[in-house]
């Protein structure tokens, strides 16, 4: 199965996610910002990083990328996106997903091994998961905090579309300890920590974010 990961400017994390993918026995391919070629992949990933520096906003340039025209029809039609940290950012500059990620309640760059309990796991990411399992994954944003109306809030509650919760104190300030988010579909994900970097414990803290990926592959067999 073939997973797309988009490179933009200033991308940090772009190969970490097609390590990711290659572990869990997909097949990464790279994809470039500039181009509107999903190249027949069959899911995509918009990876953590800075892209286009963070300039106006984080993600608010990189909605409009080339990459992303063909990202959003995708997507509007059932296409499977994850969207991590930056990508999460991305997701919602592009009205994907609802709301907006804004500074940290403390105005500090977080980086720190995240406790987080799955709390849907209907997503075409989570259906690896345990419904309410708790896992450790690394955290690390400047501008993670997520933030939506009140009405909003009530709906993404109610509908059972918070993915991943905060464990313990709020890290940054996000509406009630959410960590991550989807839509209604079930297909697009946005996951403020970093799942590809907690898919070995060489390098990680666990292995808790490699059902991420492994999800996403079991999903698009069942097709």
């Amino acid at each position: 199965m073939k997973i797309g990961v988009v490179t933009f400017p200033g991308s940090l994390d772009d190969r970490d996610a097609l390590r990711a993918i290659e572990m869990a026995g997909g097949q990464g391919v790279s994809l470039w910002h500039g181009s509107d070629n999903l190249k027949e992949v069959q899911a995509v990933i918009l990876p953590g990083g800075f892209s286009y520096g963070d300039y106006l906003r984080c993600g608010a340039i990189a909605r409009f990328a080339p990459i992303m025209s063909s990202i959003i029809i995708a997507a509007e039609h059932g296409f499977p996106v994850l969207g991590i940290c930056n990508g999460f950012q991305v997701l919602a500059e592009a009205h994907l997903l609802p709301g907006a990620l804004t500074r940290n309640h403390e105005l500090h760059f977080l980086c720190k091994d995240q406790p987080l309990r799955i709390e849907n796991n209907n997503t075409m990411w989570t259906s690896g998961f345990q419904m309410n399992q708790e896992v450790i994954i690394p955290l690390k944003n400047g501008e993670g905090s997520y933030q939506c109306d009140d009405a909003t809030l009530n709906i993404l509650e109610s509908e059972g579309r918070v993915v991943a919760r905060y464990l313990g104190q709020d890290p940054n300030g996000s509406r009630n300890l959410i960590a991550g988010i989807t839509n209604e579909r079930g297909n697009v994900v946005g996951l403020m920590p970093h799942p590809e970097h907690a898919v070995e414990t060489l390098t990680g803290p666990s292995e808790d974010g490699l059902p991420f990926f492994t999800s996403i592959l079991h999903q698009l067999v069942g097709r």
